[in-house]
C-alpha cells in the first residue's frame, strides 16, 4: 500500500468514526478529491517529539486538533499514573487561536483520569508555567503554544516535576504511552463543571501571578540604583507582539524601577492571527517596525520585544549613527553575561564555582567573557531543556552555582526559579544593563563595540530553508546525508579541521541529528534540522580582529555553504 493509499484509508476512517464531531467531518468533506492535502494531513500521526507536539491546526492525524491533543494527554496521564498515585499538573497557554480550547481539553482528560489540574484564568508566559510547577509541587506541566511559528500553527509542550521540558529519556516513555492509546475511544474526558465540583480542575488566581513577578524582580542585580532613579532615566519601548508578555513584563519592569515604558498599542492586545506582523518573531527586524517608529518618537534608549509565549526576548538599540539596530541573540547574550558577571564581581558576589551554560550553536563570545571572570562554561544540545537539566545537576551535586544560561535563538535565564528560558527576566536584565551604562554615558551598542575590542569581533549568521510536506522531510534528510558522507576538506579557502557528528552521541551529549564543522581559523558552521518546524537551519560563526574582516569572512563562508545546501534543497 502506497503512502497516499494509507492516508486515504485513515481519512475515511475518520469520516466514519462516530467519535469524530460533525464540524470536523464537514471540514474533511471539503477535502474530497484533494489527494495531496489529504496525504499531508493523514500520512502520519503528528509526532510527539522530545519537545512535544507542534503542527498546523486542522482536521487529521498530522494536525493539531482536540483529538491529537486528547490522545497526547491520555498518554501523558497514563505515564504520570504509572509513576505516582495522585499526580497533579499545571497548564498554561499563549494567545494563539484555539490555545484556550486545547488547554481545557487537556484539563478535562487529566481530570477524567483523576489527576488534579491547575489552570490559569488567561494567557500566561511559558516560564511562569515552569515556575508554577515547582512552586505548587506539581508532577508536571503543559504549555499550549507554538512559540513564534506562523498563525496557522499551535503546539503542546510537556514538563516534568522539576519544571523542565521532558528530557529525551522521559519523553521516549511518554511517546510510548501515547502510542499505546488504542484509538479515540480510549481517551477519557470529564465535563468541566463536574471536574471543578470534584476539585480536579482548579483555577490559579492573582497570588500565583504576584509570586512569579516578585521572584523575577528579586533577580535584579542593581535594585537599589534602579529604584534610586537610574530606572527612571531609561526610555523603553516594549512590544509583546500580541502575546502573553504584556502584563508580566510591564509589571516586572515597573516593580524593578522603570517608569518610562512605552507599549506599542497596536500590538498590546492578544491576537492569534498576529495581524500586524508577518511573523511574531523577535529575531526579525520586521517584527519591530511599529516599535521602532514609537522609539523614534520617544527617543528610546532600548526596544524590547517578546514572542507569543514570552520565553524569547529580542532587543533593539541605537548604533553610533543614531539608527536602531536589532541585536542578535548572541550579542544580547554576551552583553547580559558581561553585565551580570561584572556586577556580581564588583559587589563581591561572584561565586568561585559559577557556571554559564550555552548550546553548541551559540557563539563563543559569551563563553570567552564568562571564562575571563573565572566562570566555567558548559555546552549542551539545542533546546533549553538541556540547560534546565544542567541546573538540576548542579542543585543535586551542590558543587557548582548556575549563573546564566542562554541560546542564540533569543532564550535566556538567570536564577533557578524556573527550568525554561524566560523573556520576562531577560527583559528586566537587559533594561537594567542599558540603564547602568547610560549613567556612564554609553549605549549598549558602545559596550558591544568595547567587548569586540577586548575579546574579538564575533559575528554570526543563521540561514534556514523551509521544506514542507513529505517531499520536504526527504530533502532535509538528503541534505544531512550529503554533508555527513561527503564532508568538505576545505571551504571558503579554509581547511576543515574537524567534523563533529552528534548523531551517535558526542561529548557525553544525547544523540541528535546535528553536524558541526570546525575550521582552521576558528570559524565554524553547523547544520541542524529543526525539531519544531519543517525546515533545516544552518548556523555560521566567525571571529576577526575588525568588523570588516569578520564580515568578509562570514559572507564568504555563508555563500559557499548555502550554494551547496540549495543545490539539494
Amino acid at each position: 500500500m502506497t503512502q497516499l493509499e494509507q492516508a486515504l484509508e485513515r481519512y475515511h476512517t475518520w469520516m466514519n468514526d462516530p467519535l469524530i464531531d460533525e464540524a470536523t467531518k464537514a471540514e474533511l468533506r471539503g477535502l474530497d478529491g484533494q489527494d495531496k492535502e489529504i496525504e499531508d494531513r493523514f500520512y502520519r500521526d503528528l509526532e510527539f517529539g522530545t519537545g512535544g507536539l507542534r503542527g498546523v491546526m486542522g482536521a487529521g492525524t498530522n494536525r493539531m486538533n482536540r483529538y491529537t491533543v486528547g490522545k497526547a494527554t491520555q498518554g501523558l496521564a497514563n505515564w504520570l499514573l504509572s509513576r505516582q498515585e495522585k499526580p497533579s499538573v499545571v497548564i498554561a497557554h499563549d494567545s494563539r487561536n484555539q490555545s484556550p480550547e486545547f488547554s481545557l481539553e487537556a484539563a478535562r482528560v487529566l481530570a477524567a483520569n483523576g489527576i488534579t489540574t491547575y489552570l490559569f484564568t488567561g494567557l500566561r508566559p511559558t516560564p511562569q508555567l515552569s515556575f508554577a510547577v515547582r512552586q505548587l509541587g506539581a508532577s508536571g506541566g503543559i504549555v499550549v503554544t507554538a512559540s513564534h511559528n506562523p498563525p496557522e500553527y499551535n503546539g503542546y509542550k510537556a514538563y516534568g516535576a522539576d519544571g523542565c521540558q521532558l528530557v529525551p529519556a522521559d519523553a521516549e516513555q511518554v511517546i510510548e504511552a501515547i502510542q499505546s492509546v488504542a484509538g479515540f475511544g480510549a481517551i477519557r474526558r470529564m465535563e468541566q463543571a463536574d471536574a471543578e465540583a470534584a476539585g480536579l480542575i482548579r483555577w490559579l488566581g492573582e497570588d500565583a501571578d504576584q509570586a512569579y513577578v516578585d521572584t523575577v524582580v528579586a533577580h535584579s542585580v542593581n535594585q537599589e540604583l534602579l529604584r534610586g532613579g537610574l530606572g527612571d532615566a531609561l526610555q523603553v519601548v516594549y512590544t509583546p507582539l500580541h502575546g502573553a508578555g504584556n502584563m508580566p513584563v510591564r509589571q516586572v519592569l515597573a516593580a524593578a524601577g522603570f517608569s518610562n515604558v512605552h507599549v506599542v498599542a497596536e500590538q498590546e492586545q492578544p491576537d492569534g492571527y498576529f495581524s500586524t506582523v508577518k511573523s511574531p518573531n523577535p529575531e526579525e527586524r520586521e517584527a519591530f517596525t511599529l516599535a521602532i517608529e514609537l522609539a523614534y518618537k520617544h527617543q528610546a534608549d532600548i526596544i524590547i520585544g517578546t514572542d507569543p509565549d514570552c520565553d524569547r526576548m529580542g532587543a533593539v538599540v541605537k548604533n553610533n549613527a543614531g539608527e536602531y539596530v536589532v541585536l542578535t541573540g548572541n550579542q544580547s547574550g554576551a552583553l547580559m553575561v558581561y553585565y551580570l558577571l561584572s556586577q556580581l564581581q564588583e559587589k563581591g558576589k561572584l561565586p568561585d564555582n559559577g557556571v554559564v551554560v550555552k548550546t553548541i550553536v551559540t557563539s563563543e563570545m559569551g563563553a570567552d567573557i564568562a571564562q575571563s571572570f573565572g566562570a566555567q562554561v558548559i555546552n549542551t544540545l539545542t533546546g533549553f531543556k538541556y540547560i534546565g537539566e544542567k541546573i538540576n545537576e548542579f542543585e543535586k551535586s551542590g558543587d557548582r552555582t548556575f549563573l546564566f544560561g542562554y541560546e542564540e535563538s533569543y532564550g535566556y535565564l538567570t536564577g533557578t526559579y524556573a527550568r525554561d528560558k524566560d523573556a520576562v527576566v531577560a527583559s528586566m536584565l537587559i533594561c537594567e544593563a542599558a540603564a547602568y551604562y547610560k549613567q556612564q554615558g554609553k549605549t549598549l551598542y558602545d559596550v558591544l563595540l568595547e567587548l569586540y575590542g577586548r575579546y574579538g569581533t564575533y559575528l554570526e549568521a543563521l540561514q534556514s530553508r523551509t521544506l514542507k510536506g513529505v517531499d520536504g522531510v526527504q530533502k532535509i534528510a538528503a541534505i544531512m546525508e550529503d554533508w555527513r558522507s561527503n564532508a568538505p576538506v576545505q571551504i571558503a579557502g579554509v581547511k576543515v579541521e574537524r567534523v563533529l557528528d552528534y548523531l551517535p552521541g558526542l561529548d557525553g551529549l544525547p544523540p541528535e541529528n546535528v553536524l558541526k564543522f570546525l575550521l582552521a581559523d576558528g570559524s565554524w558552521f553547523c547544520l541542524r534540522p529543526s525539531g519544531t518546524e519543517p525546515k533545516i537551519k544552518i548556523y555560521f560563526a566567525v571571529c576577526g580582529t575588525t568588523p570588516d574582516e569578520a564580515s568578509a569572512s562570514l559572507n564568504q563562508l555563508l555563500e559557499q555553504v548555502m550554494q551547496r545546501v540549495d543545490s539539494l534543497a
